[in-house]
């Protein structure tokens, strides 16, 4: 288990967020709520985006070198991959890369599993991460027996990244995805959905307001805020009551300036890898 940091003391604590697309935008709000002070930065592979439609012998080498080098400019104390393909992928590659520690994210398939009441849930990700192993062993390991129906849903991905730039999401862009979690065999049993992408929670109130009964929609942002959490304490870093500035690192120049536009609540210095 890793407990070092190479955190430098001129620097302020701080965690790397890494994704293809802006999805990591919900993690990196549930970890502002919980440690204010924690500095995030942010690094996005937006050379390769989409992931979910790359294969696995492309994704895991690109993501082991993207986010090791974007851990190296921002010298960051975490790495958190707030990406499902990308942690159900590569985290092993990159815990034993990095000295770092580093934070994937899991569909929440465990608590949903202990929450529901109907013993259905639908697990609503990328075709790429339904349809992977991990995810399989996931259920198996964690469904407890209940019924997780699999909703592919990567047309998400795209409205959740244009309800960034300001777009409206209406009810016919959703209606394809909910007439798959609801109107498919045991879909009028469901009660709870997993978001099992990063930029999914980004549209949980258009889901909410549009689908045909009320649901409970769950993600891992707060798990993953309190995971950090709990590495801070593991490598002995005190908060300062305001972060320091953000760093966004993109794999290749942001040249129609959407995530940057995606990213300015958190007012980043702007730097590509490429240049």
């Amino acid at each position: 288990m890793q407990t070092q940091s190479a955190h430098s003391n001129s620097l302020p604590p701080s965690a790397l967020i890494f994704d293809s697309g802006v999805g990591a935008i919900s993690i990196a709000r549930e970890i502002r709520h919980l440690l204010p002070g924690l500095t995030l930065h942010f690094g996005i592979d937006n050379g390769f985006y989409p992931y979910g439609t790359k294969s696995e012998a492309e994704l895991r080498p690109r993501i082991v070198e993207q986010a090791s080098a974007m851990m190296a400019r921002s010298q960051a104390d975490i790495l958190v991959v707030g990406c499902n393909t990308a942690s159900t992928l590569a985290l092993p590659q990159l815990r034993e890369t990095l000295d770092q520690p580093v934070v994937g994210v899991v569909p929440a398939v465990k608590p949903a599993a202990a929450a529901t009441r109907t013993r259905t849930i639908a697990l609503i990700a990328t075709e790429g991460t339904v349809n992977r192993n991990y995810t399989r062993d996931l259920i198996e390991q964690f469904a407890n027996g209940n019924r997780v129906i699999n909703v592919p849903a990567p047309e998400l991905v795209h409205l959740a990244e244009a309800k960034l730039r300001g777009e409206t999401v209406t009810e016919a862009d959703l209606e394809p995805v909910l007439h798959r979690i609801f109107h498919t065999a045991g879909g009028d049993r469901v009660d709870i959905a997993v978001l099992a992408c990063t930029h999914f929670p980004l549209l949980r109130d258009e889901l909410d307001r549009y689908a045909p009964r009320s649901i409970q929609w769950l993600d891992s942002g707060a798990a993953i805020a309190r995971r950090v959490q709990w590495w801070l304490g593991e490598l002995n870093l005190d908060l300062p009551a305001s972060p320091g500035q953000s760093l966004l690192l993109t794999s290749t120049a942001d040249s129609d300036g959407r995530i940057a536009g995606a990213f300015a609540e958190f007012a980043p210095r702007i730097e590509s890898l490429a240049s």
